[in-house]
């Protein structure tokens, strides 16, 4: 098998579809900018860049393809504007490769005695319950046994939530009654996971505000009652970003890896938003994987991040 090869046809067709006001949005704006232009010169690049930053790209992840494009432009010393898309596009999936750390297969886990236990961290409203329920889905229909934590006791309706995401998904939840002790919840699941010989854990945790001290302090005492029982756990400590809401996702991703080990990334709602660009420019700055992307509302709607046919799906077909 080639190199992503898992990845389908529905999934390609379902990308492409989730991705069409992004793909509008970016390329009416481009096929203006070059109208009566032969080829690539500042004045494009100039317009390029400013609509790669109206499309949630991120500034510092616009001028690193900036510069790639000039060199090439430099280096060929002619680049007519309609070979523009071709190696703009070239460009972005060379620069996100050069940063890629995808490592999971089609919901694949690695082998272990003991659970796998992904923590999910994020704000409140980012589809952080949403995806778990997803991602419980996923991995069941893989074969695993899958349980949940219900580690989000603070507010009241995220306990019953994900009481029916565990419902719909077809797997066991421990949960506590509201106000008890989250690390408590995450404790007693894994405890119950390694009794019951669970595959993989996936614990549900609070989402104040990124800014609030307390919450990180929260977070990390739920990691350290995780790792009294499996030491190296959390496996993974996923933060769930909603790409619908742009730079501010950006911001929350710098906010949350600063304060917590997150280690991996989910971008939930990017069905139905013009703002599918903010994948490009967190895939980039952060030194962390994508590795789950949220293409609709339904719980089979979710996909293993793949940078190359991300990217070909912003981009129109010749």
């Amino acid at each position: 098998m080639g190199f992503f090869s898992f990845f389908s046809k529905d999934k390609k067709e379902e990308l492409n579809q989730v991705l069409e006001k992004s793909k509008e949005n970016f390329f009416q704006k481009l096929a203006k900018t070059v109208v009566g232009k032969s080829k690539v010169d500042d004045e494009v690049l100039d317009s390029l860049e400013e609509i790669l930053i109206a499309s949630d790209v991120g500034v510092e992840t616009t001028l690193k393809i900036i510069d790639r494009i000039e060199s090439r432009v430099s280096r060929d010393k002619y680049i007519s504007t309609n070979q523009l898309n071709t190696i703009l596009k070239e460009e972005i999936v060379d620069l996100l490769m050069d940063n890629n750390v995808n490592n999971l297969a089609d919901f694949e886990l690695p082998k272990s005695d003991l659970p796998y236990v992904i923590m999910v961290v994020g704000v409140n409203g980012v589809g952080k319950t949403t995806t778990i329920g997803k991602l419980a889905r996923q991995f069941k229909q893989k074969g695993y046994n899958v349980m949940l934590g219900a580690a989000d006791t603070f507010r009241a309706a995220a306990v019953d939530q994900l009481e029916i995401w565990a419902e719909r998904a077809g797997v066991p939840i421990v949960t506590q009654k509201m106000g008890a002790d989250p690390a408590a919840v995450a404790y007693d699941t894994v405890a119950s996971a390694i009794s019951r010989k669970a595959d993989v854990v996936i614990i549900d945790t609070a989402g104040r505000l990124h800014n609030k001290v307390p919450l990180m302090k929260e977070l990390s005492k739920i990691k350290n009652v995780i790792q009294k029982q499996i030491p190296d756990a959390p496996h993974e400590i996923l933060l769930v970003l909603d790409g619908s809401t742009g730079q501010n996702a950006i911001e929350q991703a710098r906010q949350f890896t600063a304060a917590t080990e997150v280690n991996a990334l989910a971008i939930t709602k990017l069905d139905g938003t013009a703002k599918g660009g903010v994948v490009i420019g967190i895939s980039d700055q952060f030194n962390i994987p994508v590795k789950y992307i949220g293409v609709g509302e339904k719980i089979e709607q979710i996909q293993i991040f793949n940078r190359a046919e991300f990217i070909d799906s912003l981009f129109p077909k010749d």
